[in-house]
């Protein structure tokens, strides 16, 4: 299948016992585009984006990436190829970066075309002091650039990011935003979800809401850095 310039989700259920986290939700992505997921702790932010990289199942979805409307079982294995969801707790590998870097690539290369790329996406990261420090010793803002050089040396056309900015000082934050304008600018679909809505003013092109279940849509940019005006918003602070 040829990569998906729209990605779009209709009749999206989720449930866990008598709860239902994700109740009929309906929305799209198109190449290029960033979306804000907002939505209090346990709202199923995560569940969200689980679901849509292909790794947990839900009671219901119909999906079309742009040949027709499938099903999850159908299309399960496409989503794990062109999706990637990005935990907000980088998994580091033991071994140094340069190996978690080399994780990533399953192209059967050279040895030395494979460096190459390891090579590229420590640049693209600015990560090349840290080649060969052990990935599992490094800071949080530091291995949040490794998890997502590993994004960029596997090219997703979608990207689902968990609270990406979570727990990170100014300037690994901005070091992480300016990665992900990047991703962007390559027309990469990102899903963001967080409950800062404020720390990605220049990047968020929409923002959905969750809250019991359904998916609000925020059309005012505005209301990200004051977003209680809005009635069918509640804060996430």
């Amino acid at each position: 299948m040829t990569t998906p310039d729209q990605f779009q989700v209709h009749c999206l259920k989720k449930h866990y016992a008598k709860r239902q986290v994700l109740d009929d939700v309906v929305f799209s992505l198109q190449a290029g585009q960033t979306q804000l997921l907002s939505g209090d702790n346990g709202a199923g932010k995560t569940t969200l984006l689980r679901i849509l990289a292909g790794l947990e199942k839900p009671d219901s979805l119909q999906i079309d990436l742009g040949t027709g409307v499938l099903n999850w079982r159908r299309v399960k294995k496409t989503l794990q190829h062109h999706a990637l969801y990005l935990h907000q707790h980088p998994y580091m590998f033991d071994g140094t970066v340069n190996y978690n870097l080399g994780y990533a690539i399953t192209a059967k290369l050279t040895k030395r075309e494979r460096q190459q790329q390891i090579d590229e996406a420590l640049e693209w990261a600015d990560l090349q002091q840290l080649s060969y420090a052990p990935a599992k010793s490094l800071s949080g803002g530091e291995k949040q650039r490794v998890s997502l050089a590993r994004a960029w040396l596997k090219r997703p056309s979608i990207l689902l990011l968990d609270e990406p900015t979570s727990n990170l000082d100014q300037e690994s934050r901005q070091r992480t935003l300016s990665l992900l304008e990047t991703f962007k600018s390559d027309g990469t679909a990102m899903l963001l979800a967080s409950h800062d809505p404020m720390h990605f003013p220049s990047l968020i092109d929409q923002h959905l809401h969750l809250d019991r279940g359904k998916l609000v849509r925020i059309d005012d940019q505005s209301l990200i850095e004051s977003d209680q005006t809005h009635p069918n918003f509640r804060s996430t602070a």
